[in-house]
């Protein structure tokens, strides 16, 4: 069974997820664990030769890692638009979502770089900056659906 494509980041189901940092050339993972408490980096994936290939292994990973949703880094500009990256970081997680077995919905990676380099910079070892990259907006969604819930909890839900 493939995933799909959710219209929301918010309808992923509740689990350990995978991020993915896009790029041309490597794809950096980072997962949380199964309470979606922490997000932290998980590896990197060199592109193949072909799109096939890449959504191979990853497919694999998603599989091997047990994930039951994966999130895509939108790179949104400054007005919180997609620019060409973001529209083709839309176009690969799309057709990647036919290939996963497991749901994909993209989530506003605008900075992570820059946060991520902060703290490769300041940390021990040797953590990728694509993998932080995608931690860093991974849990950035952690916590934005934290918040979602709280709030909701705290209106006597949706059908108050």
């Amino acid at each position: 069974m493939t995933g799909r494509v959710l219209s929301s980041p918010f309808l992923l189901p509740a689990g350990r997820l995978l991020a993915l940092d896009l790029g041309q050339a490597r794809i950096g993972v980072a997962a949380c664990d199964e309470l979606a408490m922490l997000a932290t980096p998980l590896t990197v994936v060199r592109r193949r030769a072909t799109r096939a290939e890449d959504f191979t292994a990853l497919a694999a990973l998603v599989a091997a890692e047990k994930a039951v949703g994966v999130l895509i880094g939108l790179p949104l500009d400054s007005a919180g638009q997609e620019g060409p990256q973001a529209r083709w970081a839309r176009r690969y997680g799309s057709r990647l979502a036919s290939a996963v077995p497991a749901p994909v919905a993209f989530w506003d990676e605008s900075d992570s770089t820059v946060d991520a380099a902060d703290l490769v910079r300041g940390g021990r070892g040797r953590t990728s900056l694509d993998a932080a990259a995608a931690a860093v907006f991974l849990q950035s969604f952690l916590e934005a659906r934290r918040s979602r819930v709280s709030r909701e909890a705290a209106c006597g839900g949706e059908d108050s």
